[in-house]
Protein backbone atom coordinates (compact mmCIF):
# COMPACT_ATOMS: atom_id res chain seq x y z
CA UNK A 1 0.00 0.00 0.00
CA UNK A 2 1.78 3.09 -1.35
CA UNK A 3 2.11 5.75 1.68
CA UNK A 4 1.86 8.66 -1.18
CA UNK A 5 -0.65 11.41 -0.97
CA UNK A 6 -3.21 11.31 -3.90
CA UNK A 7 -4.44 14.04 -6.13
CA UNK A 8 -8.06 14.49 -5.80
CA UNK A 9 -10.07 16.93 -8.16
CA UNK A 10 -13.60 17.30 -6.29
CA UNK A 11 -14.97 19.27 -3.66
CA UNK A 12 -14.81 16.52 -0.34
CA UNK A 13 -11.00 16.24 -1.03
CA UNK A 14 -10.35 19.26 1.38
CA UNK A 15 -12.76 17.65 3.97
CA UNK A 16 -11.22 17.74 7.38
CA UNK A 17 -13.86 16.78 9.86
CA UNK A 18 -16.79 14.57 9.75
CA UNK A 19 -18.85 13.21 12.64
CA UNK A 20 -18.78 9.67 14.21
CA UNK A 21 -20.28 7.69 16.82
CA UNK A 22 -17.31 7.07 18.94
CA UNK A 23 -17.34 3.43 21.48
CA UNK A 24 -15.10 4.39 24.55
CA UNK A 25 -16.00 0.83 26.24
CA UNK A 26 -18.97 -0.14 28.16
CA UNK A 27 -22.15 1.32 27.34
CA UNK A 28 -20.30 4.56 26.56
CA UNK A 29 -20.95 5.72 22.96
CA UNK A 30 -20.35 9.38 21.78
CA UNK A 31 -20.88 11.10 18.91
CA UNK A 32 -18.17 13.72 18.04
CA UNK A 33 -16.10 15.41 15.63
CA UNK A 34 -13.29 13.47 14.25
CA UNK A 35 -10.88 14.71 11.49
CA UNK A 36 -10.40 13.15 8.20
CA UNK A 37 -7.16 12.31 7.03
CA UNK A 38 -5.87 13.15 3.15
CA UNK A 39 -6.40 10.60 1.04
CA UNK A 40 -3.94 8.46 -0.31
CA UNK A 41 -3.12 6.75 -3.41
CA UNK A 42 -5.97 4.33 -3.68
CA UNK A 43 -8.22 5.45 -0.94
CA UNK A 44 -11.68 6.29 -0.99
CA UNK A 45 -13.46 8.64 1.09
CA UNK A 46 -17.19 7.63 0.84
CA UNK A 47 -20.25 9.92 2.52
CA UNK A 48 -22.16 6.83 4.76
CA UNK A 49 -26.06 6.70 3.50
CA UNK A 50 -27.46 3.58 5.61
CA UNK A 51 -25.76 1.51 8.19
CA UNK A 52 -27.15 -1.47 10.16
CA UNK A 53 -26.36 -2.91 13.25
CA UNK A 54 -24.59 -6.26 13.50
CA UNK A 55 -25.30 -8.33 16.60
CA UNK A 56 -21.95 -9.20 16.89
CA UNK A 57 -21.36 -5.12 17.87
CA UNK A 58 -23.78 -5.55 20.18
CA UNK A 59 -21.42 -8.24 21.44
CA UNK A 60 -18.95 -5.85 21.43
CA UNK A 61 -20.52 -3.51 23.36
CA UNK A 62 -21.79 -5.98 25.75
CA UNK A 63 -18.81 -7.44 26.15
CA UNK A 64 -18.91 -10.71 24.70
CA UNK A 65 -16.65 -10.16 22.32
CA UNK A 66 -13.20 -8.24 22.70
CA UNK A 67 -12.13 -5.11 20.18
CA UNK A 68 -9.90 -2.22 20.46
CA UNK A 69 -11.18 0.54 21.71
CA UNK A 70 -11.98 3.12 21.38
CA UNK A 71 -13.26 2.90 18.03
CA UNK A 72 -15.80 3.51 15.03
CA UNK A 73 -18.12 0.06 15.12
CA UNK A 74 -20.23 -0.72 12.01
CA UNK A 75 -19.64 -2.66 9.27
CA UNK A 76 -22.88 -3.12 7.23
CA UNK A 77 -22.60 0.14 5.29
CA UNK A 78 -23.61 1.23 2.24
CA UNK A 79 -22.64 4.88 0.85
CA UNK A 80 -21.97 6.80 -1.82
CA UNK A 81 -18.33 7.95 -3.20
CA UNK A 82 -17.07 11.76 -2.50
CA UNK A 83 -13.75 11.12 -3.07
CA UNK A 84 -11.12 9.42 -4.65
CA UNK A 85 -7.60 8.84 -4.07
CA UNK A 86 -6.68 9.04 -7.98
CA UNK A 87 -7.45 7.18 -10.80
CA UNK A 88 -7.89 3.51 -11.44
CA UNK A 89 -9.23 2.50 -8.27
CA UNK A 90 -11.36 -0.34 -9.21
CA UNK A 91 -14.41 -2.42 -7.88
CA UNK A 92 -13.57 -6.67 -6.77
CA UNK A 93 -15.77 -7.15 -10.45
CA UNK A 94 -12.62 -4.84 -12.50
CA UNK A 95 -15.18 -1.79 -12.72
CA UNK A 96 -13.42 1.43 -12.05
CA UNK A 97 -14.86 3.72 -9.30
CA UNK A 98 -16.42 6.87 -9.31
CA UNK A 99 -17.52 9.84 -7.90
CA UNK A 100 -20.96 9.55 -7.14
CA UNK A 101 -21.22 5.59 -7.12
CA UNK A 102 -23.08 3.82 -4.40
CA UNK A 103 -20.72 1.19 -2.83
CA UNK A 104 -19.98 -1.73 -0.10
CA UNK A 105 -17.32 -2.71 1.42
CA UNK A 106 -15.93 -5.66 2.71
CA UNK A 107 -15.76 -6.22 6.34
CA UNK A 108 -12.00 -7.24 5.75
CA UNK A 109 -8.63 -5.51 4.09
CA UNK A 110 -6.40 -7.91 3.27
CA UNK A 111 -2.65 -7.36 2.17
CA UNK A 112 -3.08 -8.95 -0.99
CA UNK A 113 0.81 -10.80 -0.10
CA UNK A 114 0.76 -13.33 2.63
CA UNK A 115 0.03 -17.08 1.92
CA UNK A 116 -2.82 -17.06 2.89
CA UNK A 117 -3.71 -14.26 0.58
CA UNK A 118 -2.05 -16.15 -2.11
CA UNK A 119 -4.09 -18.96 -1.12
CA UNK A 120 -7.44 -16.96 -1.43
CA UNK A 121 -7.76 -17.04 2.25
CA UNK A 122 -8.08 -13.48 2.63
CA UNK A 123 -10.15 -13.51 4.98
CA UNK A 124 -7.61 -14.96 7.22
CA UNK A 125 -4.84 -12.58 6.55
CA UNK A 126 -2.22 -12.72 9.05
CA UNK A 127 -2.74 -9.23 9.15
CA UNK A 128 -6.16 -8.51 8.36
CA UNK A 129 -7.56 -5.46 9.07
CA UNK A 130 -11.51 -5.23 9.42
CA UNK A 131 -13.87 -2.34 8.88
CA UNK A 132 -15.46 -1.39 12.30
CA UNK A 133 -12.79 -3.04 13.89
CA UNK A 134 -9.94 -0.83 13.99
CA UNK A 135 -8.77 1.66 16.82
CA UNK A 136 -9.18 5.30 16.66
CA UNK A 137 -5.73 5.89 17.14
CA UNK A 138 -4.75 3.61 14.68
CA UNK A 139 -3.51 4.04 11.09
CA UNK A 140 -7.66 3.49 9.95
CA UNK A 141 -9.19 5.72 12.64
CA UNK A 142 -12.34 6.36 10.22
CA UNK A 143 -13.00 2.75 9.33
CA UNK A 144 -16.27 2.08 10.93
CA UNK A 145 -19.83 2.78 9.28
CA UNK A 146 -21.70 4.44 12.34
CA UNK A 147 -20.02 7.91 10.94
CA UNK A 148 -20.82 10.23 8.54
CA UNK A 149 -18.08 9.48 6.61
CA UNK A 150 -16.11 6.73 6.42
CA UNK A 151 -12.34 6.34 4.21
CA UNK A 152 -11.30 2.95 2.39
CA UNK A 153 -7.66 2.58 1.95
CA UNK A 154 -6.08 1.38 -0.92
CA UNK A 155 -6.86 -2.43 -1.79
CA UNK A 156 -10.41 -2.61 0.42
CA UNK A 157 -12.67 -4.96 -1.63
CA UNK A 158 -15.24 -2.97 -3.03
CA UNK A 159 -18.91 -3.72 -5.29
CA UNK A 160 -20.88 -1.27 -6.85
CA UNK A 161 -24.53 -1.01 -6.12
CA UNK A 162 -27.24 -1.13 -9.09
CA UNK A 163 -29.68 1.67 -8.72
CA UNK A 164 -32.62 -1.11 -7.95
CA UNK A 165 -30.83 -2.10 -4.91
CA UNK A 166 -32.76 -0.19 -1.81
CA UNK A 167 -29.78 1.41 1.04
CA UNK A 168 -31.47 -0.90 3.06
CA UNK A 169 -30.82 -4.37 0.92
CA UNK A 170 -27.45 -3.40 0.28
CA UNK A 171 -25.88 -2.41 3.73
CA UNK A 172 -26.78 -5.51 5.15
CA UNK A 173 -25.56 -7.19 2.05
CA UNK A 174 -21.77 -5.96 3.31
CA UNK A 175 -21.48 -8.75 5.90
CA UNK A 176 -24.67 -10.62 6.49
CA UNK A 177 -25.84 -11.83 2.70
CA UNK A 178 -22.17 -11.56 1.81
CA UNK A 179 -21.17 -14.26 5.04
CA UNK A 180 -24.42 -16.18 3.64
CA UNK A 181 -22.63 -16.64 0.15
CA UNK A 182 -19.77 -18.11 1.49
CA UNK A 183 -21.46 -20.46 3.80
CA UNK A 184 -23.61 -21.99 0.70
CA UNK A 185 -20.50 -22.15 -0.98
CA UNK A 186 -19.24 -24.46 0.88
CA UNK A 187 -22.52 -26.39 1.29
CA UNK A 188 -23.08 -26.64 -2.82
CA UNK A 189 -24.42 -28.36 -4.24
CA UNK A 190 -28.28 -27.58 -2.70
CA UNK A 191 -30.51 -29.00 -5.40
CA UNK A 192 -32.17 -31.00 -4.98
CA UNK A 193 -31.40 -31.65 -1.22
CA UNK A 194 -32.91 -31.15 2.14
CA UNK A 195 -31.54 -28.19 4.30
CA UNK A 196 -31.64 -27.36 8.06
CA UNK A 197 -31.16 -23.51 8.72
CA UNK A 198 -30.29 -23.37 12.42
CA UNK A 199 -31.38 -19.39 14.07
CA UNK A 200 -33.59 -17.66 11.97
CA UNK A 201 -31.47 -14.28 12.48
CA UNK A 202 -30.74 -12.31 9.63
CA UNK A 203 -28.10 -14.55 8.36
CA UNK A 204 -30.48 -17.54 8.83
CA UNK A 205 -33.49 -15.83 7.24
CA UNK A 206 -30.75 -14.67 3.85
CA UNK A 207 -29.89 -18.56 4.23
CA UNK A 208 -33.32 -19.86 4.05
CA UNK A 209 -33.93 -17.75 1.25
CA UNK A 210 -30.43 -18.49 -0.74
CA UNK A 211 -31.44 -22.48 -0.34
CA UNK A 212 -35.03 -22.35 -1.50
CA UNK A 213 -33.48 -19.96 -4.46
CA UNK A 214 -30.74 -22.77 -5.32
CA UNK A 215 -33.33 -24.93 -5.74
CA UNK A 216 -33.60 -27.03 -2.55
CA UNK A 217 -35.72 -30.09 -2.53
CA UNK A 218 -36.90 -29.23 1.26
CA UNK A 219 -35.88 -25.82 3.70
CA UNK A 220 -36.65 -26.39 7.08
CA UNK A 221 -36.25 -23.25 9.65
CA UNK A 222 -35.34 -24.18 13.54
CA UNK A 223 -35.64 -21.22 15.87
CA UNK A 224 -36.96 -21.06 19.10
CA UNK A 225 -39.16 -17.66 18.41
CA UNK A 226 -42.60 -18.36 17.11
CA UNK A 227 -42.00 -14.74 15.46
CA UNK A 228 -38.78 -15.39 14.11
CA UNK A 229 -40.49 -19.07 12.59
CA UNK A 230 -43.28 -16.96 11.11
CA UNK A 231 -41.21 -14.97 9.35
CA UNK A 232 -39.19 -17.77 8.15
CA UNK A 233 -42.00 -19.02 5.95
CA UNK A 234 -42.09 -15.57 3.77
CA UNK A 235 -38.19 -16.35 3.53
CA UNK A 236 -38.41 -19.92 1.67
CA UNK A 237 -38.88 -21.95 4.90
CA UNK A 238 -40.85 -24.76 4.08
CA UNK A 239 -41.49 -26.49 7.60
CA UNK A 240 -40.24 -24.53 10.59
CA UNK A 241 -39.37 -26.00 14.27
CA UNK A 242 -38.78 -24.94 17.39
CA UNK A 243 -35.76 -27.32 17.94
CA UNK A 244 -33.25 -29.22 15.94
CA UNK A 245 -34.43 -32.57 17.88
CA UNK A 246 -37.93 -31.92 15.61
CA UNK A 247 -35.59 -32.94 12.83
CA UNK A 248 -35.22 -36.23 11.65
CA UNK A 249 -32.24 -36.19 8.34
CA UNK A 250 -31.35 -33.66 6.11
CA UNK A 251 -28.42 -33.68 4.07
CA UNK A 252 -26.85 -29.85 4.32
CA UNK A 253 -27.29 -27.96 8.26
CA UNK A 254 -26.52 -24.66 8.08
CA UNK A 255 -26.12 -23.10 11.95
CA UNK A 256 -26.00 -19.63 12.45
CA UNK A 257 -27.33 -19.80 16.56
CA UNK A 258 -24.04 -20.09 17.97
CA UNK A 259 -25.45 -22.38 20.40
CA UNK A 260 -23.22 -25.33 21.00
CA UNK A 261 -26.64 -27.77 21.84
CA UNK A 262 -28.52 -27.04 18.82
CA UNK A 263 -25.20 -27.92 16.50
CA UNK A 264 -24.95 -31.22 18.89
CA UNK A 265 -28.55 -32.10 17.64
CA UNK A 266 -27.86 -31.18 14.28
CA UNK A 267 -25.28 -33.06 13.69
CA UNK A 268 -27.13 -36.59 14.66
CA UNK A 269 -29.68 -35.12 11.96
CA UNK A 270 -26.85 -35.24 9.13
CA UNK A 271 -27.92 -38.35 6.76
CA UNK A 272 -24.98 -40.14 4.53
CA UNK A 273 -23.22 -37.47 2.58
CA UNK A 274 -24.53 -34.96 4.81
CA UNK A 275 -23.04 -31.19 5.22
CA UNK A 276 -22.45 -29.26 7.97
CA UNK A 277 -21.36 -25.87 8.01
CA UNK A 278 -20.63 -24.16 11.14
CA UNK A 279 -20.97 -20.02 10.94
CA UNK A 280 -22.40 -18.67 14.03
CA UNK A 281 -20.32 -19.51 16.66
CA UNK A 282 -18.36 -16.86 16.89
CA UNK A 283 -18.20 -16.40 21.10
CA UNK A 284 -17.93 -19.18 23.15
CA UNK A 285 -20.55 -21.35 24.10
CA UNK A 286 -19.36 -25.16 24.97
CA UNK A 287 -17.57 -27.61 23.57
CA UNK A 288 -19.59 -30.22 20.57
CA UNK A 289 -19.18 -33.92 20.72
CA UNK A 290 -18.19 -35.10 17.65
CA UNK A 291 -18.29 -39.02 17.24
CA UNK A 292 -15.54 -40.35 14.73
CA UNK A 293 -17.05 -43.35 13.38
CA UNK A 294 -20.64 -41.28 12.29
CA UNK A 295 -18.23 -39.07 9.86
CA UNK A 296 -16.51 -41.76 8.39
CA UNK A 297 -19.06 -44.28 8.13
CA UNK A 298 -21.25 -41.61 6.85
CA UNK A 299 -19.45 -39.74 5.15
CA UNK A 300 -19.93 -36.45 6.42
CA UNK A 301 -18.43 -33.17 5.98
CA UNK A 302 -18.13 -30.44 9.07
CA UNK A 303 -16.50 -27.23 7.50
CA UNK A 304 -16.19 -23.77 9.28
CA UNK A 305 -16.42 -20.15 7.58
CA UNK A 306 -15.72 -16.93 9.23
CA UNK A 307 -16.21 -14.26 7.35
CA UNK A 308 -16.23 -13.90 3.33
CA UNK A 309 -14.07 -13.24 0.54
CA UNK A 310 -14.31 -10.43 -2.16
CA UNK A 311 -16.21 -12.44 -4.89
CA UNK A 312 -19.22 -13.16 -2.78
CA UNK A 313 -19.82 -9.37 -2.68
CA UNK A 314 -20.72 -9.02 -6.02
CA UNK A 315 -22.94 -12.81 -5.23
CA UNK A 316 -25.01 -10.74 -2.65
CA UNK A 317 -25.88 -8.37 -4.52
CA UNK A 318 -26.73 -10.40 -7.55
CA UNK A 319 -28.46 -12.36 -5.43
CA UNK A 320 -29.95 -10.17 -4.14
CA UNK A 321 -31.69 -8.50 -6.90
CA UNK A 322 -32.68 -11.75 -8.33
CA UNK A 323 -34.56 -12.32 -5.53
CA UNK A 324 -35.85 -8.33 -4.27
CA UNK A 325 -39.39 -9.74 -5.67
CA UNK A 326 -39.79 -13.19 -4.29
CA UNK A 327 -39.14 -12.45 -0.75
CA UNK A 328 -39.73 -9.48 0.99
CA UNK A 329 -36.54 -8.12 2.04
CA UNK A 330 -37.45 -4.54 2.95
CA UNK A 331 -39.52 -6.10 6.18
CA UNK A 332 -36.31 -7.35 7.54
CA UNK A 333 -34.67 -3.51 8.08
CA UNK A 334 -36.25 -1.13 10.17
CA UNK A 335 -36.73 2.86 9.03
CA UNK A 336 -33.20 4.51 10.01
CA UNK A 337 -33.11 6.59 12.68
CA UNK A 338 -30.26 9.68 13.08
CA UNK A 339 -26.39 8.85 14.13
CA UNK A 340 -26.76 10.26 17.39
CA UNK A 341 -29.51 7.01 18.46
CA UNK A 342 -26.81 4.26 17.72
CA UNK A 343 -26.12 3.87 21.32
CA UNK A 344 -29.64 3.02 21.83
CA UNK A 345 -29.44 0.11 18.90
CA UNK A 346 -26.33 -0.98 20.51
CA UNK A 347 -27.32 -1.22 23.80
CA UNK A 348 -30.91 -2.45 23.52
CA UNK A 349 -32.71 -3.57 20.43
CA UNK A 350 -35.90 -1.85 20.25
CA UNK A 351 -37.81 -4.39 18.89
CA UNK A 352 -38.48 -7.68 16.75
CA UNK A 353 -36.58 -6.47 13.20
CA UNK A 354 -33.75 -8.61 12.19
CA UNK A 355 -31.83 -5.26 11.73
CA UNK A 356 -32.17 -1.72 12.62
CA UNK A 357 -30.38 0.92 10.75
CA UNK A 358 -29.12 5.09 11.21
CA UNK A 359 -28.52 7.69 7.92
CA UNK A 360 -26.02 9.91 9.42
Amino acid sequence: MTSQLADTTNAFADLTHTRAAIWHGGDDVVVESVPVSALRTGDVLVRVRLATVCGSDRHTVSGRRSQPCPSILGHETVGEIVALGGNGVRAVDGRPLEVGQRIIWSVTLPCGTCDRCVAGITAKCRVVRKAGHESFYSAWPLSGGYAEHVVLPSGMPVAVVADDIADALAAPAACATATVMAVTERALPVAGRRVVVIGAGMLGLTALAAAAHLGAASVTAVDPSAQRRDIATHFGADTTVASVSEVEQCDILLEFSGRSSALQDGLRALDVSGVAVFAGSVAPDGPVAVDPEAVVRRHLTLVGVHNYEPRHLTQALDFLQRTKNRFPWPDLVADPVPLEQIACLLLDAPGPKPRYAIAP
